[in-house]
């Protein structure tokens, strides 16, 4: 079952109404520090946050990780991130308290009720491909119970409202290229100068050491967490994206699966299974194989710094099609409800184009033409470079840095927006006062 939906969501969040002005509140009566930053991501201690809390640690700024629970506190703990959880009173004093705060998904990664007033820093988390936030009805979509009438339609506007100054609260958010910028200020409804262009600091990880380098080093981690794989064996990861709380419509059939199964054992292949945290859908074949793997959000929480030891990448409308262009990796998009998502969610331009492919090439629509395909790049040099090749080409279109310096560029507009001299360290205290 889907453990999330925008409706649900949504009826959550207006009946949190009287915390969020409860909230609001107390952070007129709260002053802020000058100095301290908290940090919170919805998937864990990853992503952009722990990229730029890696770059603000090293400058000496003061730093706390706001958790969910024990699990992330563990794995915080083991990168020397102190932490607090955040729905804790604690976590609401020090968000009501903190100068920056930094979110990956939205202002739920840390406490959602204190962060009005603060330098709030939106990573986001991956190129949109699908329309997200106001340019998306999805997003504002209200509770099923409230049903189709007067009462559904007032609640849209009420989540608009919401929405809106909540985003108005953003005071930057980055860009990975001008393309990506435009995508980034309408869906949040902010001014140019709330997001510059400085590259996304969650894939830095692809850009910093040589391709070799990154291989061996994203590999080895893969086999860590799936098990040894041989050292001339391909990795292909597949990854659909949520439906907004509806069921995953590729899940493969029996039939389908004893297809890709045989491929794969004949092209010496592992396929690497993602589906999304707030997805459904069962992949497991109908018969024992170590050649189809699980590489879920339990296993790792950011499966970026991966996609350097894969061979190919099978998706739908994730934005790892973007982050695989870095690699580059060839990319098969398997997107059976194209027509059907499009017209209910909607993207930035054409399917097509933005993905960047051919049509008649890399997009398919079930899974025996993804296997077929997957086949002929495992099989053919040419058919795989000419995939590469479109991989590179898209790079081109939505990258305007891939120097691993992204997260720096960041750190210093940060700097710049809270006025303080971008060359001057911190104090370079740990949280744990004021």
């Amino acid at each position: 079952m889907a453990s999330f939906s925008f409706g649900a969501g949504n009826a959550a969040k207006l009946a949190r109404l009287p915390l969020y002005a409860a909230g609001r509140l107390a952070t007129l009566l709260v002053p802020r520090t000058h100095d301290l930053w908290v940090f919170g991501c919805a998937v864990g201690i990853a992503d952009g946050a722990l990229s730029l809390w890696e770059v603000a640690a090293a400058h000496g700024e003061r730093t706390v990780w706001l958790v969910a629970n024990a699990s992330e506190a563990t794995d915080a703990s083991a990168r020397g991130i102190r932490t607090v959880r955040k729905h804790s009173l604690r976590g609401f004093w020090l968000t009501a308290r903190a100068r920056v705060v930094v979110v990956t998904h939205g202002f739920g990664d840390v406490n959602r009720y204190a962060t009005h007033g603060a330098y709030v820093v939106q990573l986001w988390h991956g190129i949109p491909l699908k329309r997200i936030g106001l340019d998306s009805r999805e997003t504002l979509r209200p509770p099923a119970a409230l049903g189709h009438g007067r009462a559904a339609r007032l609640a849209r506007r009420v989540l608009g409202l919401l929405y809106r100054r909540t985003a108005h609260g953003i005071r930057l958010i980055p860009a990975a290229s001008h393309t990506v910028r435009g995508r980034l200020e309408s869906a949040f409804g902010l001014p140019d100068e709330r997001v510059p262009v400085t590259g996304e600091p969650r894939v830095d990880v692809l850009s910093r050491g040589s391709a070799p380098e990154r291989r061996t080093v994203a590999r080895r981690r893969i086999e860590e967490l799936t098990g040894p794989v041989g050292p001339q064996s391909r990795l292909v990861l597949y990854a659909p994206t949520w439906r907004d709380g509806e069921r995953d419509p590729a899940v493969p059939s029996a039939a389908e699966w004893r297809g890709l199964v045989e491929m794969l054992a004949r092209r010496d292949a592992v396929l690497l299974v993602r589906s999304h945290p707030l997805g459904a859908g069962e992949y497991a074949p109908p018969v024992a194989t170590d050649r189809v793997r699980s590489l879920g959000s339990d296993i790792v929480a950011d499966v970026t710094p991966l996609l350097s030891g894969l061979d190919a990448l099978v998706t739908d409308y994730s934005s790892l099609v973007f982050d695989a262009s870095l690699v580059p990796l060839p990319v098969v998009l398997l997107a059976p409800d194209v027509e059907a998502y499009a017209r209910r969610r909607g993207f930035y331009g054409t399917y097509a184009d933005i993905a960047g492919a051919d049509a008649g090439t890399d997009a398919v629509d079930d899974w025996p033409a993804a296997t077929e395909r997957l086949d002929a790049l495992l099989g053919d040099p040419g058919i795989e470079q000419a995939a590469i090749e479109r991989s590179r080409a898209l790079d081109a279109r939505v990258h305007a840095f891939r120097d691993g310096h992204n997260t720096t560029r960041v750190y210093r507009a940060i700097l710049a927006g809270l006025g303080r001299p971008i060359d001057t360290p911190a104090a370079g205290r740990e949280e744990g006062r004021g």
